[in-house]
């Protein structure tokens, strides 16, 4: 008896969403994405219940624009829950502890209802980590019945994004849910800085947060347009025009490395004359690479603040990262140990203050992309084997070669594609950031590549349907 093997007895209380009976319109798609949007944009509206504050240092600040998750609310966890239980899973079926085999559809059910059940589990798991952390306020100050019920909504919340996401990945809508929420919060992040129309109080005066509104608030209110235009492109305390500038041409960058490919020509052999190709892209494995890694980064920052904040003298507490409070928003920050290298460069000034860092960064996120690219293409059925094995069922053949072949011809390919891929997303985030790109290189990365992946199946669903109405 295998592992998987062991799960189905509860495959009956598991949750699970139906797949369609039939393929679903685009409007009808375009309909259901929409309103799981609005469900997920609810959900980061709705307070936690019980909860004494939520002020103080942050453990997922960092990384909460790529988690889609907001402090303090029904979406507290995101998809941190989700994304970590999958990356576990594809690791353990990666490495052959558990053995699955997704062209049979027995393993492919139970392995996402092992997914499932994972990702809720470790909902529950991160929420008591969180409570126990005293994000909320002391466990004295809340109480068990509060906490209980703070534990309670967390992995309720866990559940909902789950389903969500199945139901999109089934058919009923474009794309999933993890991509959904996270395009979402990064663009919304985006627009804010650039929109936001809050006052703040500066040495030069008042000012707006938002980069474009105060832009023209300057223009307008300073007698000097030289010192307005300074303050608009090179203030610290908020986002201005160049960090906006940066975005800009990170996205345009990012746009235009998707149009690389190789085309392999394919011939069909069920109808003679019949030809076709095969895109291989230069970001082959899209941002899954980065998806990974960062929420890798994410649970070592976590598990570091929280051991730190209760152990702050232990040796093994301090290599794996040593923490301080911010100067501005209350946060905590790295400053040494195992965290303080995973930290991303913020601008020029960190490689010239610690070269050591920045080279350890930039080794640690470009080989861990490039690795997780070319892991990812064989625990996922995109690997040369794979795609060949498609083909022939199929029955397309490589044009010019047999079948024998083309395993060998793919090779040279895809493999590459992937570790290219993955290195060129890596690098591409941290120049963002050095750069000093509006929220993170690993947001704007993440978005960019979504959003563009959202374009080109919008137009395949509507080639296929001919017309959205």
């Amino acid at each position: 008896m295998r592992l998987l093997h062991l799960l189905r007895p509860a495959l009956s209380i598991i949750p699970e969403v139906q797949e369609p009976r039939f393929p679903q319109p685009l409007k009808v798609k375009v309909l259901i994405t929409g309103i799981t949007l609005f469900i997920y944009l609810i959900c980061c509206q709705i307070p936690l219940y019980g909860v004494y504050r939520t002020s103080g240092s942050d453990p997922f600040y960092w990384m909460r624009v790529i988690l889609a998750s907001n402090k303090g609310t029904l979406m507290e966890l995101g998809i941190s829950p989700i994304v970590t239980s999958g990356m576990i899973l594809q690791f353990l079926s990666g490495v052959g502890f558990i053995e699955v085999n997704h062209s049979v559809r027995e393993d492919k059910v139970l392995f996402n209802a092992a997914q499932k059940l994972l990702s809720f589990i470790m909902a529950i798991a991160e929420g008591m980590a969180y409570i126990w952390s005293g994000a909320y306020g002391d466990i004295n100050q809340i109480g068990a019945g509060n906490a209980i019920l703070i534990l309670l909504q967390l992995t309720f919340a866990g559940v909902i994004v789950t389903m969500l996401d199945e139901m999109l990945q089934k058919g009923y809508g474009l794309g999933s849910g993890i991509s959904l929420f996270i395009a979402t919060n990064v663009s919304e992040n985006i627009l804010w800085k650039s929109f936001s129309p809050i006052t703040l109080s500066t040495e030069a005066g008042t000012q707006f947060e938002g980069a474009i509104i105060n832009f023209f608030h300057l223009l307008f209110t300073k007698q000097n347009t030289l010192q307005a235009l300074y303050y608009a492109f090179f203030r610290e305390s908020a986002p201005n025009l160049n960090n906006l500038l940066a975005t800009l041409f990170v996205i345009s960058l990012v746009i235009y490395l998707q149009g690389f490919r190789v085309e392999v020509p394919l011939a069909s052999q069920k109808i003679r004359g019949l030809v076709s190709s095969h895109g291989i892209k230069l970001f082959y494995t899209s941002n899954i690479p980065m998806i990974i890694q960062s929420t890798l980064v994410q649970n070592v920052y976590f598990l570091s603040q929280l051991l730190y904040k209760r152990f702050k003298t232990n040796f093994f507490v301090k290599l794996l990262g040593t923490w301080q409070e911010a100067e501005f928003g209350g946060q905590s920050v790295p400053i040494g140990g195992l965290a303080y290298y995973m930290s991303p460069l913020r601008d020029v000034k960190d490689i010239i203050n610690d070269p050591i860092h920045a080279v350890v960064y930039v080794l640690f996120v470009v080989f861990m992309c490039g690795f997780f690219a070319k892991f990812w293409i064989q625990i996922s059925g995109e690997s040369a084997k794979d795609v060949a094995r498609k083909f022939k069922d199929e029955q397309i053949k490589i044009k010019g070669l047999r079948e024998e072949s083309m395993v060998k011809y793919l090779s040279g390919y895809i493999p590459v594609a992937a570790f290219c891929g993955g290195v060129c997303i890596g690098l591409l985030t941290i120049v963002a950031d050095i750069l000093g790109a509006i929220g993170s290189g690993t947001g704007i990365l993440l978005a960019v590549t979504i959003i563009y992946g959202y374009f080109e199946t919008f137009h395949k669903e509507k080639y296929d349907n001919q017309s959205i109405f």
